[in-house]
């Protein structure tokens, strides 16, 4: 489909990825797989099977365009959208999709973050071409929903119903973003939920009617700053446009409230990378079950451990057991796997200390 556009969202500082991933080169522009290319490289080469060059647009912060450049050389400077400040999703996607409906006013989109892992790829392009060819037709916001394996709180939730509508696409009942505990519990004994992947389809007309009716401030925004769209105006009204916005996610903004809200439940090796624990569960790992990168790492009685170490200098490991250890020219972090949540309290006590060349 010659309409077809690619949104993919690389503003993130990955965080819970410190200390590799930093504020000046978050994960999303790192080999973080160890496989050759940075995640949103691979992202790229992706959206190039269903989508021509010119019609995937990388929407990041301000001070990434150099990265962007630098790592996507093929992209032209009209297909990186710069955001002023970071705004979270729903003005992020807002942006990007004012400008293809201008350029396209039938286009389909497909909206992915820059930093997911598919293992069976195939399996997600053709997921991705049911949901494209459903949203071309229809009046529908589509999301890619996968089978949850625990009780996750760090997702949102899509509760489906069980017939289908079209192929293998269903009516979503209830959205819910990111539940506390025991609420993910209940809906992980349910049966009847997925995760949310934060991969979303839609023509531009259904999202733009979508942002008219739920979020006026966000759609009007965006609208007035059209006019400027390819000038060099566009710089100093998108900063406008962000001011105005609120910081909120497009889950609460728009997919929690819309009810014409569609899912495909998707089984293609997903996974968001958002954890050290993420990566080491899809990393290759040693008899120990040791994932390791690095080229000078010694390992002694240890197990079940997430090692990443600069590749001139000697790490050695010993008697420990279900540890992350991730050594930076800079940083050092040792911490138990089950408590990498509080890696997120770390980076926010650096930030109070004043210690930002950490993060």
């Amino acid at each position: 489909m010659s309409n077809v556009y690619v949104v993919i969202m690389a503003g993130g500082i990955g965080s819970r990825f410190w200390p590799e991933s930093r504020i000046k080169k978050p994960k999303q522009f790192l080999d973080i797989l160890n496989t050759g290319e940075t995640l949103i490289q691979t992202t790229y080469a992706r959206f190039l099977k269903i989508a021509d060059k010119d019609n995937i647009f990388i929407v990041t912060n301000e001070q990434y365009i150099p990265t962007v450049q630098e790592q996507l050389p093929e992209i032209t400077a009209e297909q990186i959208l710069a955001e002023p400040m970071r705004k979270n999703t729903a003005p992020c996607i807002a942006y990007a999709c004012h400008v293809i409906a201008q350029r396209d006013p039938e286009a389909v989109v497909i909206i992915s973050p820059s930093d997911h892992l598919m293992l069976n790829e195939d399996k997600f392009l053709l997921t991705a071409l049911e949901a494209l060819d459903y949203a071309q037709q229809h009046e529908v916001l589509l999301t890619l929903g996968i089978k949850p394996t625990r009780p996750d709180t760090g997702y949102g939730y899509v509760q489906f119903e069980e017939s289908t509508v079209a192929g293998h696409i269903h009516k979503v009942k209830t959205f819910t973003e990111k539940p506390d505990l025991e609420l993910a519990r209940t809906f992980i004994k349910s049966g009847d939920f997925l995760w949310n992947a934060g991969i979303f389809v839609w023509s531009v007309k259904s999202i733009m009617e979508a942002f008219d009716h739920l979020q006026q401030d966000i759609h009007q925004a965006f609208w007035a700053a059209r006019k400027s769209f390819g000038t060099p105006e566009e710089r100093r009204m998108i900063e406008k446009a962000y001011s105005i916005c609120p910081n909120i996610s497009i889950d609460y903004a728009i997919m929690e409230k819309a009810d014409n809200v569609y899912v495909i439940p998707s089984a293609f090796g997903w996974s968001d990378l958002g954890t050290w624990a993420s990566l080491y569960d899809n990393y290759e790992k040693d008899y120990y079950g040791n994932a390791v990168k690095g080229e000078n790492v010694m390992i002694y009685d240890a197990t079940n451990n997430m090692i990443m170490a600069n590749k001139d200098k000697l790490v050695v490991v010993q008697g420990l057991e279900e540890y992350i250890i991730i050594d930076t020219d800079d940083v050092l972090l040792i911490c138990r796997k089950d408590k990498e949540q509080e890696i997120k309290d770390i980076t926010t006590d650096l930030k109070r200390q004043e210690k930002d060349e950490y993060l």
